[in-house]
C-alpha cells in the first residue's frame, strides 16, 4: 500500500525531515504516501463503510467548549462555530480492510513514532476511536477549532468535488500566549495572511499538531463525499475516550461494540 519508492520507512533522511517539519511548523505533509492502487482500493472500501457512518453535528467555541459569556461578544471564548460530519468507528472495519491492516501494522507505528520524535507510541485502546473514517458530504464542514491532543495522524482518501479544504492558522497560539486578538481576526475573516491551505490530495499522510494551530475544513460542495482516515495514537498505553464523547461521536457505548473488534 505504501509508496516505498518515495518513502522508505527506514530512511533516516525522510524521518529527520519529518521531525524538523513537526518541530518548526507543527505539521508534516507526505503527498503520495500511498500508491494509486491502494488509494483506489481504500476509496472503494470507504464507499461501503460510509453506509454505516454515524452523523453528528456540534456547536462549540474554537476551544471545543460552550460559549463563555463573561467574555465580550466576538471574543474567541464567546464565539460559536458549527461542525457536521459522519464517522465510521474502529470496530466497524473488517480485519481485512486496508485501513485497519495499515493501522495495525507495526512498521507504520514505528515510522510515525520516529517522525514525531517520540520514544514511545501506542495505538488507542478505544474500540471506536482508535481508527476512524471521517465522511463529509455536501454542506458539511468543520468549524475553526484547536485539538485537545498534541498530534493527529490522517490519510486522505477522496476529495470532494469542491470545498473541503483543510485550512490552518499555523501555531497561532502557544502555552504562554493565548493570542486572542489574532484568533479573533481569523474567526472574523480579517487575517487571510495567517491562513494556509494544507495539501490533502488522496494518498497523503499528514502529521499535525492541532493543539496550537487553529484549523477547519471548509464546506463540502457536490455529490462526491470527502473521505479522510484518522489514526489515533498516544504516548501512553490504554488511552480511551469518555462515554460522553463516545455517545456524541459514535452514538453508542463500548458495551455495544461489534464482534469484529473482539475477534
Amino acid at each position: 500500500m505504501i509508496n516505498t519508492r518515495r518513502y522508505d520507512l527506514n530512511d533516516r533522511a525522510v524521518i529527520e525531515s519529518c521531525v524538523q517539519q513537526m518541530s518548526t511548523q507543527g505539521v508534516c505533509v507526505l503527498p503520495d504516501f500511498l500508491t494509486a492502487e491502494a488509494v483506489e482500493a481504500l476509496r472503494q472500501q470507504s464507499d461501503a463503510l460510509a453506509l454505516q457512518a454515524f452523523r453528528s453535528a456540534s456547536r462549540a467555541t474554537p476551544y471545543l467548549g460552550p460559549a463563555d459569556e463573561s467574555f465580550a461578544v466576538g471574543h474567541p471564548c464567546n464565539t460559536i462555530t458549527k461542525s457536521s460530519v459522519e464517522v465510521v468507528a474502529y470496530d466497524q472495519f473488517a480485519h481485512a480492510d486496508g485501513l485497519r491492516a495499515l493501522y495495525e501494522w507495526d512498521p507504520l507505528l514505528a515510522f510515525i513514532r520516529e517522525c514525531l520524535g517520540l520514544e514511545h507510541l501506542f495505538r488507542y485502546a478505544d474500540p471506536f476511536g482508535a481508527l476512524n473514517l471521517a465522511v463529509m458530504r455536501d454542506g458539511d464542514s468543520l468549524g475553526w477549532h484547536f485539538d485537545m491532543t498534541d498530534f493527529v495522524v490522517s490519510i486522505a482518501i477522496q476529495s470532494s468535488t469542491s470545498g473541503g479544504h483543510f485550512e490552518n492558522a499555523k501555531q497561532i497560539r502557544s502555552s504562554d500566549q493565548p493570542n486572542y486578538e489574532s484568533i479573533q481576526n481569523v474567526l472574523n475573516g480579517q487575517s487571510p495572511e495567517l491562513i494556509r491551505t494544507e495539501p490533502m490530495t488522496p494518498g497523503t499522510l499528514m502529521l499535525f499538531n492541532g493543539r496550537w494551530s487553529m484549523h477547519r475544513v471548509t464546506t463540502i460542495e457536490g455529490d462526491v463525499p470527502r473521505y479522510v482516515a484518522l489514526l489515533a495514537y498516544d504516548t501512553k498505553p490504554g488511552t480511551d475516550s469518555t462515554d460522553t464523547l463516545k455517545m456524541s461521536r459514535y452514538g453508542r457505548l463500548a458495551s455495544q461494540a461489534t464482534e469484529t473488534f473482539h475477534e
